[in-house]
C-alpha cells in the first residue's frame, strides 16, 4: 500500500484521575506536553501529518505547542465520545494518506520500532493492526454473585496504540457504527474486519494517575531523555 501515513492523535481527555488542571495531554512531562512527544514519536516512525483531536476551544493552545513538532499538525475538535473524535479526526485527514494511525496521546513514549511495525503490517496488506503486549498479573474474572474464577492469562493480550488502518476499512467500520466500542479495532471487528496483532512494547504505558508520570520520566532517563 503506497501513499503517506498519517495519523489521528486523540486528546481531547480531561485527565481528572492525573489531576491538576487543564486536558491531560498539555500536561508535561520533562518539560514538554504528553500530546508533542507523542506526535513526535509517530513522526519518528513514519507518519507524515496528524490531525490531533481536542476539547472544543483549546484548537489553538494545541497548535501553539505543536508549532514545532516534527510533522505537520491540524488541532480539530472532538465529539462526545472516542469514537465520534475518531471519526470527525477522519474527515480532516489529507485524501492521500491511505495508512491511518489512531493515536492516544496519553501514549507519549511508545517506541519508534511499535509504530514500525504497524505501519509495516498495514502496508502489507492488513486492514486492521494493533499492538499488543502479555498479561503478566493473575486475572480473575467476577460472576454475578462476586464469586470470581481465574482467567488462563496465557491466551490474554493488553491492546496499545497506534492502531493501523486501511483508510476505506476505517472510513466504513464507523459509518457501520451502531453500539459504543472501546477503541478502533474493535469498530472493525464489528463489521467483520479481522484484527491483526503486532508486537507492543511495555515503554507505550497510558499514563493515567500520577504514578505513571513518574514512570514515565524514568523512561527517559533510561534513554539518555530530559530528567
Amino acid at each position: 500500500m503506497s501513499g503517506p501515513v498519517v495519523a489521528i492523535v486523540v486528546a481531547a481527555g480531561s485527565g481528572v484521575r492525573l489531576g491538576g488542571t487543564g486536558p491531560k495531554a498539555l500536561r508535561h512531562l520533562a518539560g514538554r506536553p504528553l500530546v508533542c512527544w507523542a506526535v513526535d514519536a509517530l513522526a519518528a516512525g513514519g507518519v507524515r501529518s496528524a490531525v490531533v483531536v481536542v476539547a472544543a476551544g483549546l484548537e489553538a493552545d494545541f497548535e501553539a505547542v505543536l508549532g514545532s513538532a516534527l510533522i505537520p499538525v491540524t488541532a480539530v475538535v472532538g465529539g462526545a465520545t472516542r469514537q465520534e473524535s475518531v471519526a470527525r479526526g477522519l474527515a480532516t485527514l489529507p485524501d492521500d494518506g491511505q495508512v491511518v494511525l489512531v493515536h492516544d496521546a496519553a501514549r507519549p513514549l511508545v517506541p519508534v520500532e511499535v509504530v514500525r511495525r504497524v505501519v509495516d503490517a498495514v502496508r502489507s496488506g492488513a486492514l486492521a493492526v494493533t499492538p499488543v503486549v502479555p498479561v503478566t498479573d493473575t486475572i480473575r474474572q467476577l460472576s454475578p454473585d462476586q464469586t470470581s474464577a481465574v482467567v488462563d492469562r496465557s491466551r490474554l493480550r493488553a491492546v496499545q496504540t497506534p492502531q493501523g488502518f486501511d483508510r476505506d476499512t476505517l472510513v466504513q467500520a464507523h459509518a457501520g457504527l451502531h453500539d459504543e466500542v472501546t477503541d478502533d479495532v474493535a469498530a472493525c471487528e464489528a463489521i467483520g474486519v479481522p484484527v491483526t496483532l503486532v508486537a507492543g512494547s511495555r515503554e507505550a504505558l497510558k499514563i493515567t494517575e500520577p504514578f505513571d508520570l513518574i514512570v514515565a520520566q524514568a523512561l527517559l532517563s533510561t534513554r539518555g531523555g530530559p530528567g
